[in-house]
């Protein structure tokens, strides 16, 4: 009785071991160096950045409303408070983005998270918030119910195949084509899109830029 009791413990611990590196996305990347200097913050160019942006216990949070200035006088695009990651723009390869991302009720009609640059559109991948839920771009759905709540954002860029793959707390939401060839790099934060809130805000910790 001792011995089963013991066996089932091991078989235990083994699956979970096996349940938690089949969920490490990251296994076989490389992760890469960043610190703040890697974070440039793009905030409406009217108002001081800690009216906009704060970075508190490894908490990076950001806020806009939808009638602030764009990030540049010259600039005709939505208002945004994004932390555009420097020093790793790519044009080949197989690239990973980590972060737990935390949206508060009530934000919509924002993008939080981009791939950005393409050959046939500006972004290679927008997750955006509608009404509580995540989404690539407008569709498809990721994931509902998403307010209130951290969650783990993976997603795997494969350059050369053109494929963009999205997982949310460690599912696959998404697998996809690209948007072509170009020089990418990624974006966190919130940038306004289509029927947004008055309101919006998002918060990131723990990222992670990876490559093979």
């Amino acid at each position: 009785m001792v011995l089963l009791s013991i066996l089932h413990v091991t078989l235990l611990q083994l699956t979970l071991a096996s349940l938690s590196a089949a969920t490490d996305l990251t296994q076989g990347f490389t992760a890469v160096p960043l610190s703040n200097s890697n974070f440039q913050v793009q905030k409406p160019y009217d108002v001081p950045q800690d009216q906009r942006y704060s970075f508190i216990n490894g908490v990076h949070k950001f806020w806009v409303y939808s009638t602030d200035k764009p990030f540049e006088p010259s600039s005709t695009t939505l208002p945004r408070t994004e932390i555009r990651i420097t020093g790793y723009d790519y044009t080949s390869g197989v690239w990973q983005f980590e972060g737990y991302g935390y949206v508060p009720s009530g934000t919509s009609g924002v993008s939080i998270m981009q791939v950005f640059g393409g050959s046939s559109s500006a972004t290679t991948l927008q997750i955006r918030v509608y009404d509580g839920s995540l989404t690539a771009y407008r569709s498809p759905v990721l994931v509902n119910n998403i307010y209130d709540r951290w969650f783990r954002v993976n997603v795997i860029h494969d350059v050369g195949a053109n494929n963009v793959k999205v997982y949310i707390d460690g599912d696959l939401k998404f697998d996809g084509a690209g948007r072509g060839s170009g020089t990418f790099y990624y974006k966190i934060g919130v940038y306004t899109q289509n029927d947004p809130s008055n309101y919006m805000e998002s918060r990131w910790r723990d990222i992670k830029v990876l490559r093979k």
